[in-house]
């Protein structure tokens, strides 16, 4: 069965510099990162702590503090390097050095079609794997005592220079068909996938879920237009959701009794070099400059994700858990003299009618991250609304956020979004608002006084 879902508000930002659909096996990396921040509400507590550790790969390596339950685990083997922390003792980063082959913890095979419920739920929880179902409302680690009313795997990521996640799953469908049979015994409710209707989808065929064919503009991909089209959270919901690739993932440990964190990493931008524009085969947590090289941090921004959402990082630093794509644009160093005039520049996308952007609709641009002006008053210009596709007010629940009326909150929908779903208010608001981080800091406030 299958539903059309099809999305008119929204921006589709054309850039310069998409990776070519190759794959190839990366150089594998001398040490390889799990960051705890990568999981937001989770207060890491070790289980191996002393450096020199031999670690094997699915081997636990933390916990929450608030749930046992909830275990991260090493996506490689190798020795524990280093414990890396920052202000309050806080821990960034857990190093390990890696083996020049994988060791795996064996957690024995098992099939998910016949075993129970309660049997598959364990295992995913057990071998770290728990780690790839985000809660939705919050956008936080899944709790293993909830149980969700759905379930929701987009294969479609529709921001610029995203990696394509249908052409990444195209030798892992059977990995990918039992991840779905697992995650089908996590709900009662119906597993739903999410694809590209524009392009012939290889998992078209994928047996035991609700087939949704997306179309439209950014952020048509997005899971947030996927819920609120087929069923929107309510008060005291819990939906859960898993990246495309991370559901073979969790077929893979149901195969081979093996959590392997294999992960494809598309490298893009038109900062990146052309000869590197492709997809990588590597591991979770895996270092970038052994991706790309040298990069000169002063001239171009690396980004760990796409780049609305996407994290800023050096290229010494480690690919973030869940991203599929490394984004390299120019850092936005250079200021346009008179460049508030109309039809000055037309150099950048722009909403706007004052750029003539809008009259080639299919030209490639070569941005930078200028912001190009500073925050300015919030004033009501109907932009932000352009481009929400959900039935939310954004800039009302942006100011309930700012003020933190977590009534007027409740009532504008706060429990229907996630950062994520203000991306693009980020990039066409005048205001220069961070859209995304007061949307946390709401998110943040609704845990901490409703749970």
């Amino acid at each position: 069965m299958s539903r059309d879902i099809k999305v008119k508000k929204g921006l589709d930002l054309r850039l310069k510099g998409e990776a070519e659909k190759t794959v190839v096996d990366a150089p594998r990396s001398k040490t390889f990162a799990i960051k705890p921040p990568d999981f937001h509400a989770v207060v890491p507590k070790m289980l191996i702590k002393k450096e020199g550790t031999k670690i094997l790969a699915g081997e636990e390596l933390f916990f929450s503090k608030y749930n046992e339950a909830v275990r991260f685990t090493s996506p490689v083997s190798g020795t524990l390097k280093e414990i890396v922390r920052g202000d309050k003792r806080r821990i960034l980063e857990i190093v390990i050095e890696a083996d020049s082959e994988n060791s795996y913890k064996d957690y024995g095979k098992m099939n998910a079609s016949s075993a129970s419920s309660e049997e598959v739920k364990n295992r995913v929880f057990e071998s770290g794997c728990g780690a790839f179902l985000k809660q939705r409302p919050y956008d936080i680690v899944a709790n293993p005592e909830d149980e969700p009313k759905a379930i929701y795997v987009s294969a479609f990521n529709s921001a610029p220079l995203a990696a394509d996640l249908d052409f990444i799953l195209g030798d892992k469908k059977a990995a990918f068909q039992e991840g779905i049979n697992a995650l089908k015994k996590l709900t009662p409710g119906k597993v739903y996938l999410a694809v590209n209707k524009k392009v012939a989808s290889n998992l078209t065929d994928i047996q035991g879920v609700e087939l949704l064919t997306v179309s439209g503009p950014h952020p048509a991909g997005n899971v947030g237009v996927h819920i609120q089209n087929t069923d929107p959270i309510n008060m005291g919901d819990r939906v859960w959701t898993v990246g495309a690739e991370d559901v073979s993932i969790i077929g893979n440990l149901f195969l081979t009794g093996q959590y392997r964190a294999e992960r494809t990493i598309a490298v893009a931008g038109s900062a990146s070099k052309e000869q590197d524009r492709k997809y990588y085969k590597t591991y979770i947590g895996a270092n970038i400059e052994d991706l790309i090289g040298e990069v000169n941090d002063e001239q171009t921004r690396v980004i760990s994700g796409d780049v609305y959402t996407g994290l800023r990082l050096s290229n010494k630093q480690y690919v973030s858990f869940y991203d599929n794509t490394l984004t390299l644009i120019p850092e936005g160093n250079n200021y346009r003299m008179f460049g508030w005039l109309p039809f000055t520049y037309n150099g950048i996308p722009s909403m706007s009618k004052t750029s003539l952007s809008w009259m080639f609709p299919n030209k490639k641009y070569e941005v930078d991250t200028n912001l190009n002006g500073e925050e300015r008053a919030l004033v009501v210009t109907g932009e932000m609304e352009e481009v929400m596709p959900l039935d939310v007010f954004p800039m009302q629940l942006l100011k309930a956020c700012m003020t933190g009326n977590i009534e007027k909150m409740e009532s504008l929908g706060i429990y229907e979004v996630i950062p994520e779903d203000f991306a693009l208010i980020d990039y066409v608001n005048t205001s220069k608002l961070e859209a995304q981080e007061i949307i946390r800091l709401g998110l943040d406030l609704m845990i901490t006084e409703v749970g």
